[in-house]
C-alpha cells in the first residue's frame, strides 16, 4: 500500500451514506477501534459488531476489497507504515522518488497532502472543535508531543491572546499529575499526537477522559490511540518525500482554528489585543518607526 494512498478508515467514511443499515453498524464498530478491530478473524469481528458473517463480506466487497483476506492485508500494511522509524520512511522516498528538484517533489506532496485532507475533514466538527477552544467558561489544556510540542506551542502563544482561563500541559509526564488535579467535566484538552505515537500522551488522554473533559485530538491520516476518547478528531495527511513527517498540513489546520476561534468573540479578543499592545509599548519589546 502506498502510503499517500486512502487508508480503509477513509474509504469507510466516504461509503458510510451508501451502506444498509447493518453495514453501518459493521463500519462504525470498526472505525471504533480502528485498527485493531479488523485484525482478528471475520467471525470475531462479526460478533463484535453484531452482525451476521454475510454483512462482514459484502462490506468489504463495496469497499473496494475482493474479500476479507485482501481487506486485512491493506490494514496490515496501515499499521506498518504507522510505525515506520524515519529511516524505513527516508528509504521508502529514496526507491521510489520521482525525478524532478526536492523543491517541486517536496511541494507536490505537500499540496497533495491539503488537498486529501481538506476532502475528508468534516466542517460541522471542525467548527464544533473550534467553539469548544473558544469557550472562555471552559479551561483549556493544550498539549504536545516530542515533536508536536512547537505545534502545541504556537496553538498556545495565539490562544493566550485570544482568551483567557488556559494552560500549557508541559511534555514531560511527571508533571501532569498537577495540571490534572484542577481538570474537571466540560474542560478542554487540544491535544497533539502523530505516529510513533506516545504512551504518556495516551495516559493523559485516559485521565483528562475519565475526569469528563472534552478532547480535539489533532492526528495524522492513521489517527493515534487518542481516537477513540477524542470528542473530535481532525486528521492531516503527513507523508512527504524526507525522513521526518510533514507538519504543513497540521499546521494549516491549526491556523484556521486559531482565525476561526479570534472571530467568534473578536468583542473581547480585540480588548485583549488592545491591552497586549499597550503592555508591549511600555515594554519597549518591539521597535517602533513612527
Amino acid at each position: 500500500m502506498a502510503e499517500a494512498a486512502q487508508t480503509i478508515s477513509d474509504r469507510i467514511q466516504q461509503k458510510l451514506e451508501d451502506l444498509t443499515r447493518a453495514e453501518r453498524q459493521l463500519a462504525l464498530s470498526i472505525l471504533e477501534n480502528y485498527p485493531a478491530s479488523g485484525l482478528g478473524p471475520l467471525t470475531a469481528l462479526a460478533k463484535d459488531a453484531n452482525v451476521s458473517v454475510p454483512t462482514v463480506a459484502r462490506m468489504v466487497q463495496k469497499l473496494g476489497y475482493k474479500g476479507y483476506p485482501d481487506f486485512q492485508a491493506e490494514l496490515r500494511e496501515e499499521l506498518r507504515a504507522k510505525v515506520k522509524s524515519p529511516i524505513a520512511k527516508h528509504e521508502t522516498w529514496a526507491e521510489a522518488a520521482p525525478s524532478g528538484h526536492i523543491l517541486n517533489r517536496f511541494t507536490d506532496a505537500v499540496i497533495d497532502n491539503i488537498r486529501h485532507t481538506l476532502g475528508h475533514i468534516d466542517p460541522a466538527g471542525f467548527d464544533e472543535a473550534c467553539a469548544l477552544v473558544a469557550d472562555p467558561a471552559r479551561h483549556l489544556y493544550i498539549v504536545g508531543g516530542r515533536i508536536t510540542h512547537t505545534m502545541a506551542e504556537y496553538l498556545f502563544l495565539h490562544m493566550q491572546v485570544i482568551r483567557p482561563n488556559l494552560t500549557h500541559v508541559q511534555s514531560t509526564s511527571n508533571t501532569w499529575p498537577h495540571y490534572l488535579l484542577n481538570a474537571g467535566k466540560g474542560d478542554v484538552f487540544v491535544i497533539f499526537d502523530v505516529r510513533r505515537y506516545e504512551n504518556n500522551t495516551l495516559k493523559l488522554a485516559e485521565l483528562a477522559h475519565a475526569r469528563g473533559a472534552k478532547i480535539v485530538l489533532f492526528t495524522d491520516q492513521w489517527r493515534s490511540p487518542v481516537h477513540p476518547l477524542a470528542d473530535i478528531t481532525l486528521s492531516s495527511r503527513i507523508v512527504v518525500p524526507s525522513a521526518w513527517d510533514s507538519a504543513a498540513t497540521t499546521l494549516l489546520l491549526v491556523e484556521t482554528l486559531i482565525a476561526a476561534v479570534q472571530g467568534l468573540h473578536w468583542g473581547e479578543t480585540k480588548e485583549r489585543m488592545q491591552e497586549l499592545e499597550e503592555i508591549f509599548d511600555s515594554t519597549k519589546l518591539f521597535r517602533k518607526f513612527t
